[in-house]
């Protein structure tokens, strides 16, 4: 019944539409009735051929509405008709969605027919659930790999966030928790992503185990900034509608920084100001409105969020990777240095954070991880010295116990793509490998 009632709301009794006066940069000037538009609703405008492009309303100056398409503006010109659509643009996603490929618009890609829509509309821009009212986080939800589950247990509706510079993994980790972790549902987004590895990641790295379970947002690189833009809205729209249909969902993000450069692009269209490294002021707005979605909802569902970071030039104090770091549960540090060796994933447990911890951790098991964290930290800081050979072994017991366990606890910490390994599993390895070097003392 609500769901027919939104239905019935929606539909127009009249068509309202005003005319294209100017086209500026990503910008379309449109005049006409503006008590008609508010910000965030569509128009759509009407070339001489009949195409149809879509915009968002950003904005008003004067007498004019500021528009920005979801399209290339070829073909639109001065005296087009922009036809005012909905003041409240949502989706209607059903569980049928489950397996298939869409674009930021909610419309499926890949090649397997019309979605099946779901009684109720979900805003693309939602409102978080109010902070006394959502539920804490629950148990601690198995991820399947190794080195997250022993040093960086993450509960059911935590989120954290993967920084990583290009190249490092971000994509190989993303597919290996959608397919091993002990979630429900997995609403995997592809923010500006490079066109030519859409199909690898769907087909190499998720494969059909794990897209038979998660729906897969897809806006490449080439898209207009508003699309990139929405194609976050829409990942965080989905995860909210299996989350309240009492799923516990695995919502991940590749990435929010280009969530970023696309909200930076439109509001430098708009003439914002720029401020650190070219960001508006609403990019940093816009970061925890969307990221604060996930977590916990009302109800018995769960939206467990893991965002990719993609930090510039490596430097994790750059602008977003700073904003991020301050809004999420914690953060996966994934390092060059541990690529470029071999290692993956390249995650540097010593530089993560899991804010969970150690709750989250059973309380035998907490001894063997702060253990293991201690060794790792001690060979770290031992590093240099050990390579350049200038330790001599015996001069300390503690370096001498690091130096037997580092092979150990990196052949632990690496892990192939098609291997999981359970959480209850992680903590026994971890506690083998321990015992063995205690027995060997």
């Amino acid at each position: 019944m609500r769901g027919l009632l939104q239905t019935v709301e929606a539909v127009p009794d009249r068509q309202v539409y005003g005319r294209v006066v100017g086209v500026r940069g990503l910008l379309v000037e449109v005049a006409g009735p503006l008590s008609a538009m508010a910000i965030g609703g569509r128009v759509v405008i009407e070339d001489a051929t009949g195409r149809e492009t879509p915009c968002e309303v950003l904005g008003f100056q004067g007498e004019r509405a500021l528009l920005m398409p979801f399209a290339p503006l070829e073909g639109v010109r001065r005296g087009c008709r922009a036809v005012v659509g909905s003041a409240e643009p949502g989706v209607r996603p059903s569980r049928k969605w489950l397996g298939r490929v869409v674009d930021a618009m909610g419309a499926p890609i890949d090649g397997k027919g019309p979605l099946e829509q779901g009684p109720l509309v979900y805003p693309y821009r939602n409102s978080p659930p109010p902070a006394h009212a959502r539920k804490r986080v629950g148990a601690p939800l198995d991820l399947g790999v190794r080195a997250l589950n022993a040093f960086l247990t993450c509960c059911r509706g935590q989120r954290m966030g993967v920084f990583a510079g290009s190249g490092v993994g971000k994509s190989v980790l993303l597919a290996m928790l959608a397919r091993n972790a002990a979630a429900d549902v997995a609403v995997i987004g592809l923010v500006g992503e490079r066109g030519r590895e859409v199909q690898e990641f769907l087909q190499d790295d998720l494969g059909e185990a794990g897209l038979s379970r998660s729906v897969v947002v897809v806006a490449t690189s080439d898209e207009p900034a508003l699309k990139r833009r929405q194609a976050a809205y829409l990942t965080l729209a989905l995860t909210e509608y299996f989350r309240d249909e009492g799923d516990d969902v695995l919502c991940m993000m590749d990435s929010v920084t280009r969530f970023a450069m696309a909200q930076r692009e439109i509001g430098l269209s708009t003439g914002e100001p720029p401020t650190a490294k070219g960001y508006t002021p609403t990019v940093f707005a816009e970061l925890p409105r969307l990221l604060e979605r996930a977590g916990p909802g009302m109800g018995e569902g769960t939206a467990t969020g893991l965002f990719t970071v993609l930090v510039d030039g490596d430097d994790h104090n750059e602008p977003v990777a700073d904003a991020v770091r301050g809004i999420l549960d914690g953060h996966i540090v994934m390092e060059r240095s541990i690529a470029e060796r071999g290692r993956y994933p390249a995650i540097n447990v010593l530089k993560s954070v899991s804010r969970t911890l150690p709750r989250a951790t059973p309380e035998e098991e907490r001894p063997f991880v702060a253990e293991a964290r201690r060794v790792m930290a001690t060979y770290s800081d031992m590093e240099e010295l050990i390579r350049l050979g200038a330790y001599r072994p015996g001069s300390s017991a503690e370096v001498d116990d690091a130096i037997a366990l580092h092979e150990p606890l990196e052949r632990f910490l690496a892990q192939g793509k098609e291997e999981a390994t359970r959480l209850g599993e992680a903590y026994a390895q971890l506690r083998s490998i321990l015992s063995v070097a205690d027995t060997g003392r």
